[in-house]
């Protein structure tokens, strides 16, 4: 309902988890960035649905699409190899690129940003922005907050915020200036940049197409154009796997195989699709989210317990609670593309082969 209010709340977290969890916990952070990482592609996964969901920029919606899948064969490659380069190889442009995005759509229409200004604002986070983030934090392996305090505050690592403060109140007060500056710095470029604003404020995601607003009409459009095999299946087995392969090498207790793991996705995930396309086809809707993820929870569960039966025990890479967490996971991603892709594929009917 609120992508950039949301996604900036993600942003703030992701920026001071670490820290807090140094400063307040004693829990061991060897492992961090693999959680980090994973946790990412949890959140930016939901971003990406909320690009075919609110975006009516088709461009900047296959911009997007591009950039999050990059980042997600990175993280993926990250997590089986440990390579700290390899983020920086595919960084995360998606995330910026989001909220740039969000920050033109809350004041101007987005019909202003055509490919030329979509392209160039992309580049431009990646090289301005990211690449030297995705340096700092994975290749040099420096923190901003302890580089701060240590270095500009010239206090110890480990002492309090209140402490480190104290210790150069006007240093402080300069950085907090220099801020305020760069933001209507920021604010007066991108004024410049796409034009006087054309609306008040606004937060909100914009309301759907009237025609693909209910669940009967999305059910429509997946029983007339989807088929069991087709890119639909493809795209949604592809993050599925993905996003199982990199939760598998942070959540304990799971023994399978990355082999392994891509298999029973894609023969869940092509269940899941017949079952959809034929629940479509009957008239079958659920206008609740909620209400159809349950309803796919409980058949996903069904389908785990049938080949938990036929499998021999020397098969199974999965505890009970490794066994739920996987499977809600993956009906949460099913359940939202099923819900949001049909929006994007009726809004830009004729143009949405992918």
């Amino acid at each position: 309902m609120f992508p950039l209010p949301a996604i900036l709340a993600c942003l703030l977290l992701d920026a001071v988890d670490q820290p807090l969890f140094q400063t307040y916990t004693s829990v061991d952070l060897a492992g961090y960035q693999a959680y980090d990482k994973a946790l990412d592609v949890f959140y930016l996964s939901i971003a990406m649905f909320a690009t075919l969901r609110n975006w009516t920029n088709y461009t900047a919606v296959q911009i997007a699409r591009f950039f999050f899948y990059w980042r997600l064969v990175g993280v993926a490659a990250f997590e089986m190899t440990g390579w700290r380069v390899l983020l920086l190889v595919f960084p995360n442009t998606f995330e910026y690129f989001f909220i740039f995005y969000e920050i033109v759509r809350s004041r101007w229409s987005t019909r202003r940003l055509g490919a030329r200004r979509l392209i160039v604002s992309a580049v431009l986070i990646t090289a301005v922005l990211k690449l030297p983030q995705e340096y700092w934090i994975h290749v040099a392996r420096l923190d901003f907050t302890d580089t701060f305090k240590t270095g500009v505050l010239d206090a110890p690592k480990h002492a309090s915020w209140g402490y480190a403060i104290a210790q150069r109140p006007v240093v402080v007060a300069f950085v907090i200036a220099l801020t305020v500056g760069l933001s209507w710095l920021s604010a007066h470029l991108v004024r410049r940049f796409m034009g006087p604003p054309g609306h008040a404020l606004r937060l909100p995601a914009d309301p759907l197409p009237a025609r693909i607003d209910e669940a009967h009409e999305r059910d429509r459009s997946i029983g007339q154009s989807w088929r069991l095999f087709d890119l639909h299946l493809l795209e949604k087995t592809v993050l599925v796997a993905f996003v199982t392969v990199i939760f598998a090498r942070i959540v304990p207790g799971v023994h399978a195989s990355p082999v392994q793991l891509v298999s029973s996705v894609t023969v869940i995930v092509t269940i899941n699709a017949f079952l959809r396309i034929r629940s479509a086809r009957a008239g079958e809707s659920i206008e609740s989210a909620a209400l159809s993820f349950v309803a796919l929870a409980v058949t996903n569960a069904a389908i785990v317990v049938v080949a938990d039966r036929l499998l021999p025990q020397s098969d199974r890479g999965f505890t009970l609670v490794t066994t739920a967490f996987f499977l809600l996971l993956l009906t949460l991603i099913v359940t939202l593309y099923d819900r949001w892709r049909p929006v994007f594929d009726v809004r830009f009917r004729g143009r949405a082969s992918s």
